[in-house]
């Protein structure tokens, strides 16, 4: 028998057109899905990421449910940091809480100590869920799976403040008032972030997303002098290992060519702007040879199906003018989404000819 051709998703990382569109959504393993509830319940949220079993079932939750195009390991990206020891909890409401936030170079001196000394509930849960997926090159059909990892700025910005803030001023004091610690310590979160990468990319997963999520409170000029240089590394450690990368981030408009020049064969596109001026402000003269990820409206998700197609097909078209269109939103999914709507939307993309 003849093996099965590559996956859409992966075709388009290759910034060509697969004949259908590929879909998958930021958060689309969560509080939107009964399932996930049933299974989350009573679970903290850690202790959940680094259950393998756990793990690897609210992983592949949204495959089966929405007939999405790629799964994305479920975990957090204080992950890595707890598992170097770090003193972090997520609170529900809240988000990640942190012992000790950095206030001192000393501070930053002693953090960048400590290291991971296992991942082998990363790989782990990576491996059973890629065991649901399929695995390439044999005679059914597969289901990629994207490892991820927070960008080195947005881990910093949680473990300067402490907590999520909305502008991330400690973070960005440091940057400018002690230059050298910052570097130190985004070095540091570079290597956690790519270790937590690799350890996915051994257990199975086919390509990448790093997410820069606090990068768009920055100048142009702060992300990429202070910043940029280390998301480069991350995303040079998965190409490294064979995989193609996507860079994500929220706010991230005007920074949208110097993520690009971080490596990644993708750039994820929030809700602000459309597709087609994501791919002049990154195309560097090159044309249309780039590959957006991108940018349906988690606000949408509510409205009449009127408005959610109307939307959606607005973003289709838009996306026309890039090499290569994979689909999602342009966050995450919010948790009150009804799951028939994403499913809904999944047929409708699947089905779309332009």
């Amino acid at each position: 028998m003849t093996a099965y051709t590559q996956p859409p998703f992966i075709e388009a990382l290759k910034a060509t057109r697969p004949k259908t569109l590929p879909i998958w959504f930021m958060r689309q393993a969560g509080r939107s899905l009964p399932e996930y509830r049933t299974i989350r319940d009573n679970v903290a949220m850690l202790d959940a990421c680094l259950d393998p079993e756990v793990a690897a079932e609210i992983t592949c939750q949204p495959v089966r449910r929405h007939k999405v195009d790629a799964a994305i390991f479920f975990s957090d990206i204080v992950v890595p940091l707890k598992l170097a020891g770090v003193d972090v909890d997520i609170v529900p409401g809240k988000g990640p809480v942190f012992g000790q936030p950095l206030k001192t170079a000393d501070d930053v001196k002693a953090l960048v100590e400590h290291e991971i000394d296992d991942l082998y509930a990363i790989t782990s849960g990576v491996q059973q869920a890629v065991m649901e997926l399929g695995i390439p090159g044999g005679d059914e059909p597969w289901t990629p799976l994207i490892a991820f990892a927070g960008a080195p700025f947005t881990m910093a910005a949680y473990l300067v403040d402490g907590k999520p803030t909305r502008d991330h001023l400690g973070a960005r004091a440091m940057m400018h008032a002690d230059p050298q610690s910052w570097d130190t310590l985004m070095d540091w979160c570079a290597t956690l972030a790519s270790q937590f990468i690799v350890a996915q990319l051994q257990g199975g997963a086919k390509a990448v997303q790093l997410f820069d999520s606090w990068a768009g409170s920055l100048s142009r000029d702060d992300y990429q002098k202070n910043c940029a240089p280390f998301s480069g590394l991350v995303l040079d450690t998965a190409h490294a290992h064979g995989a193609p990368t996507i860079h994500f981030g929220t706010g991230t408009g005007e920074i949208l060519d110097i993520m690009r020049d971080c490596g990644a064969e993708c750039i994820g596109v929030d809700h602000r702007i459309t597709l087609a001026q994501a791919v002049k402000r990154v195309s560097h003269g090159m044309g249309d040879s780039i590959c957006v990820q991108g940018n349906i409206d988690p606000a949408i998700l509510t409205c009449p199906w009127s408005v959610i197609e109307r939307h959606v097909d607005s973003v289709l078209r838009s996306g026309q003018q890039a090499a290569a269109h994979i689909v999602n939103l342009g966050h995450g999914v919010p948790p009150n989404t009804d799951p028939e709507v994403l499913t809904r939307i999944v047929e409708y993309v699947h089905a779309w000819q332009g």
